[in-house]
């Protein structure tokens, strides 16, 4: 019998275990008692939302999800295979070849490259804070291709630099790559931005920082998550988390931990990974360092706002949005794609707490600014949003809502 098939009868099982009347159980969950008694005579199916929120209520711990979610095969659980560099001739190149030869691998753009003196490098890292804070306000395929380009000057220009500054320049151009692929993920190119954190992990390798691989892992694992691969995320992101590890990359990756846990209703193993995040991101070596921040720049508490954001998909929306109202309220107000990304969350909370006209009107605020900063990976949760208040058709509210969501998720939106 299919998964499918059983989640009817183990529901009304641990309902009635619970010493809950049907009508009990819809009040409690916000749902429909017509729609909850045919799921429980298997006349329909339970959607993922309704399967967490039937999980955490009843204390399943999973068990009712692991019904409805398709169980991860081997092949979900593999990396994604690693592509080749759009401008890179190999990454074994690199790191076999030397420094002093990456003019000769074809990373030079044309022309003699000037040495790079520290202000230039100044320059440039300057010029890196001023495009990740443009990513926040503008489209991802319009930064790509100055990104791809500023990557690929940098990276040349370490042939011509002295011993002593090359490193800082590999450096540089390693973070350069890493916000690439971010950009490229947004514009709904994993591939694309698997490749270019590859590349960042090498650049940063022939530079001398042997941690950025790591990071590189947590970076593959949101690609994993944003696939729905609970079991991928979670094993990408603990192969990050070795002591020897910086203290911040350690903990984003247990933030990236948390969330695989939290995609299949493991509350345990999520919370105890939002701690373990929580402890390392405070520590004092996390916080310090001269070099550009690794991960967020715009969520002052990343490990509270990881917490609201699992506790959504832990099926305990109402506590979800109580922890994202309070952080949403900090970040600042030009993180205009941070604050989408947030916002829709908390948005998807309130709407699953049933405070649907609440929920409508952060929306509106938020799909009013996706044509500035269009986002693949927001866009997930703008669809469950969307099918979260299709629940409510008879609201207003929605009705006045459902064409902005319409069009931002419309094929071919920014």
């Amino acid at each position: 019998m299919s998964t499918t098939l059983l989640f009817g009868p183990e529901l009304r099982r641990l309902r009635q275990e619970a010493g809950l009347t049907l009508t009990e159980f819809s009040v409690a969950l916000n749902y429909d008692k017509g729609h909850l008694s045919k799921v429980e005579r298997g006349e329909r199916s339970a959607s993922p939302e309704l399967a967490r929120r039937c999980d955490a209520f009843l204390g399943a711990n999973g068990a009712l999800q692991r019904l409805v979610v398709r169980p991860e095969t081997a092949s979900d659980t593999t990396e994604p295979p690693a592509t080749r560099s759009p401008w890179l001739v190999g990454r074994r190149s690199v790191l076999t070849a030397g420094t002093g030869s990456l003019i000769d691998l074809g990373l030079k753009l044309g022309g003699r490259v000037p040495p790079v003196a520290d202000p230039l490098l100044s320059s440039f890292r300057t010029q890196f804070d001023q495009l990740r804070q443009l990513g926040q306000s503008t489209a991802p395929n319009v930064l790509l291709p100055l990104l791809e380009t500023q990557t690929r000057t940098i990276a040349g220009l370490a042939a011509d630099t002295s011993s002593t500054t090359r490193a800082s320049v590999l450096l540089l151009a390693s973070r350069f790559a890493e916000f690439t692929g971010w950009m490229a993920q947004e514009a709904g190119d994993s591939r694309a931005a698997l490749s270019w954190t590859g590349e960042a992990a090498e650049l940063a390798r022939a530079g001398g920082d042997p941690y950025l691989g790591s990071y590189a892992l947590v970076r593959r694992a949101l690609v994993t998550f944003y696939g729905g691969d609970a079991a991928g995320t979670v094993a990408l992101a603990r192969r990050a988390q070795s002591d020897e590890l910086p203290p911040r990359i350690r903990g984003l990756a247990a933030q990236r931990e948390a969330q695989g846990h939290a995609l299949v209703g493991d509350e345990r193993d999520c919370l105890r990974s939002l701690d373990r995040a929580r402890e390392l991101l405070d520590s004092d070596d996390a916080r310090s360092g001269s070099e550009p921040v690794i991960g967020t720049t715009h969520v002052s508490d990343p490990a509270a706002m990881t917490t609201g954001w699992c506790l959504h998909d832990l099926g305990r929306p109402r506590a979800a949005a109580e922890v994202l109202d309070q952080e949403y309220r900090r970040l600042p107000p030009h993180a205009l794609r941070t604050r989408a990304r947030y916002g829709f969350r908390r948005s998807l909370a309130h709407a699953a707490s049933g405070e649907v006209e609440h929920a409508c009107t952060i929306a509106a605020e938020l799909l009013a600014v996706m044509p500035a900063v269009p986002s693949a990976t927001v866009n997930s949760d703008v669809r469950r949003l969307a099918r979260e208040l299709s629940r409510f058709r008879n609201s207003r509210a929605v009705r006045d809502l459902q064409p902005a969501l319409a069009g931002v998720l419309a094929p071919g939106h920014g």
